[in-house]
This record gives structure tokens, sequence and C-alpha cells, in this order.
């Protein structure tokens, strides 16, 4: 495996995480700790995009 497939791996691996802890955000938990799980959410979303973006320039 190249750093290219590597990268795209990894960004999989955070789309998944990053829509996995919205989702436990929103449906799970109905207090506080919903908007921090989904806060880290989209933290996971945000650096995804990211490592799309680097993966035909490293």
């Amino acid at each position: 495996m190249n750093k290219n497939t590597i990268l795209g791996w990894a960004t999989l691996i955070m789309i998944i995480m990053g829509l996995l802890l919205i989702g436990l955000g929103a449906f799970r938990y109905d207090d506080v700790a919903g908007w921090g799980f989904a806060a880290v959410g989209v933290g996971f979303l945000a650096n995804a995009w990211v490592f799309s973006s680097l993966k035909g320039r490293l």
C-alpha cells in the first residue's frame, strides 16, 4: 500500500467514526453529553476532509 491508499483508508474510517459519533449524540444522549459527542463527530469529519485533500499532494 502506498501513502495515498493509507490516506484513503484513514479518510473512510474517520468519516465512519464521525457519523457514528454524531448519531450517538443525536439519538443516544439527550443531555449535554450529546452536544459533546456531536461536536467531536464534526471534528472527525473535518479531519477526514483534510486527509482527503492531502491524498494527491503527499
